[in-house]
C-alpha cells in the first residue's frame, strides 16, 4: 500500500538535500560550505529518514532510523568545529598570521 504522506516527507527531503549541494557548490568559501554542508544535509537527511519511517512501518527500521539521527545529531557538531578549524588554520597559514600567532 503506498504512503502519500510517507512518500511527500521523502521528497520534502530529497529536495532539502539538493538545495544543500547547490549551495555547497555555489557558497564562495569553505566555511560558508561547511555550514551548508552541517546544517541543511543534517535536515534534509533527518526529513528523509522520517519518511521512510513512515513508508516502513516496521519497528526494527523504526529503531534503525532513530539511530541513525542521534548519530548525525551527535556527530555533525564535531565534523563541523574540525572543518571549521581547519580552514581557519589553513586561512591563516596562507595568509601569514600563523606566524604572528
Amino acid at each position: 500500500m503506498m504512503d502519500p504522506i510517507g512518500w511527500a516527507i521523502c521528497g520534502l527531503g530529497s529536495v532539502l538535500l539538493l538545495i544543500a549541494a547547490l549551495g555547497i557548490l555555489r557558497l564562495p568559501d569553505a566555511l560558508a560550505r561547511q555550514h551548508a554542508a552541517t546544517k541543511a544535509v543534517t535536515l534534509a537527511v533527518l526529513v528523509f529518514a522520517l519518511g521512510i519511517g513512515l513508508l516502513a512501518r516496521d519497528p526494527a527500521w523504526t529503531w534503525r532510523l532513530l539511530a541513525l539521527a542521534c548519530i548525525l545529531i551527535l556527530t555533525l557538531p564535531l565534523a563541523s568545529h574540525a572543518l571549521a578549524r581547519a580552514a581557519m588554520r589553513e586561512r591563516m597559514q596562507v595568509s601569514g598570521l600563523d606566524q604572528i600567532l
